[in-house]
């Protein structure tokens, strides 16, 4: 079963048990609202039957797949480093950070399973072109 989950987040909707809020500028922030996640459900959405077990949300599905294929980890560290990062959990559309994770490392291979390789590799080429706001000085 598949119930649609994008409503679209903002950096301002996410909650750190620190009270810290998330640049806008951060790449993976920036990543997040240029990726048409309401299409990418449309397909996702596909794979999925009437009924049955609640299924993990197309962002939380992609966005881990970009973030293993950007960053050249395995399933394990991919996990391992959004528990860490408030931007990562973000990106993958949990609401607050720290919350455990919706999925464990041996859950991704039924994410590659739905989800095209060709379009997680556009995603995570995206990365490297996406404008963070900051202007580096030359020195």
């Amino acid at each position: 079963m598949y119930q649609e989950t994008m409503a679209q987040l903002t950096v301002y909707d996410i909650v750190s048990p620190l009270r810290e809020t998330l640049s806008p500028d951060n790449r993976w922030v920036r990543l997040a609202e240029q990726i048409d996640w309401r299409a990418l459900e449309e397909t996702y959405a596909a794979h999925f039957a009437q009924g049955g077990k609640q299924a993990i949300g197309v962002r939380c599905a992609f966005g881990s797949l970009v973030i293993k294929k950007a960053l050249g980890l395995s399933d394990r560290q991919t996990v391992l480093i959004i528990e860490e990062s408030p931007y990562l959990q973000y990106f993958i559309g949990m609401q607050s950070f720290g919350q455990p994770l919706p999925f464990a490392a041996r859950t991704m291979v039924s994410f590659r399973e739905r989800i095209p390789e060709s379009e997680v590799a556009a995603a995570a080429k995206l990365l490297d072109k996406v404008p963070t706001g900051k202007k580096r000085r030359k020195g």
